[in-house]
């Protein structure tokens, strides 16, 4: 039997996600035996995660609760007319590491899942439209994940945006196989987004 204060840390640990019973018990374990301070820090940062972070109303980012607006989105550099359109909040930070892109963002909040429970009334699409009537946007990018959800999301976006927009350029990223991947380990998505993609040598 287990001291109930362990127990209940195993158990909130095993609600987070990838984490099962065995790994949450190696966790707690882990903190009990390390210097409390840890477990003081990890319990302050997790505080501080809903009274320091908020979903920027523009862009739905997120942001720091003292700013209105994400600044990726009120940089002056940052051209308002390019929309780059991504699933969750950090699909941001992955392409903004890359130095590459000099537009604005939008968060859909997820992608479309009938077994999940989420439709398309439940992510910011209605806000895109409004973005992309305000900032008199060119060009909106489609970024969503490479799966049959980010797909169909993919494809309500582009049929909603090119009815009401006839003259917007709406891209997707470029898909196919990543460098130093067999064609044997790669899944059907991959092979077929490769094979659509194909460029001349």
């Amino acid at each position: 039997m287990l001291p109930k204060a362990l127990e209940n840390v195993i158990d909130a640990l095993g609600h987070l996600p990838g984490v099962g019973p065995r790994t949450a018990e190696r966790y707690a374990y882990y903190l009990f035996r390390s210097d409390k301070n840890i477990s003081k820090n990890i319990a302050d940062s997790l505080l501080e995660l809903h009274e320091k972070v908020k979903s920027c109303p523009k862009t739905f980012a997120l942001i720091d609760s003292s700013e209105e607006v994400s600044p990726l989105y009120t940089d002056e550099k940052r051209d308002k007319k390019t929309i780059l359109v991504v699933e969750e909040p950090l699909d941001i930070y992955a392409i903004e590491q890359t130095k590459s892109f000099s537009g604005t963002y939008h968060v859909l909040g997820g992608a479309i899942s009938p077994i999940d429970g989420i439709t398309p009334e439940q992510l910011h699409i209605k806000e895109l439209v409004k973005r992309v009537e305000e900032d008199e946007a060119t060009e909106v990018i489609i970024a969503t994940n490479p799966s049959v959800e980010g797909e169909s999301t993919a494809l309500l976006l582009q049929r909603t945006l090119s009815e009401k927009f006839p003259e917007l350029k709406i891209t997707r990223l470029a898909r196919g196989l990543p460098l130093g991947v067999d064609l044997s380990y790669a899944d059907q998505i991959t092979l077929s987004a490769a094979l659509n993609n194909r460029t001349n040598l």
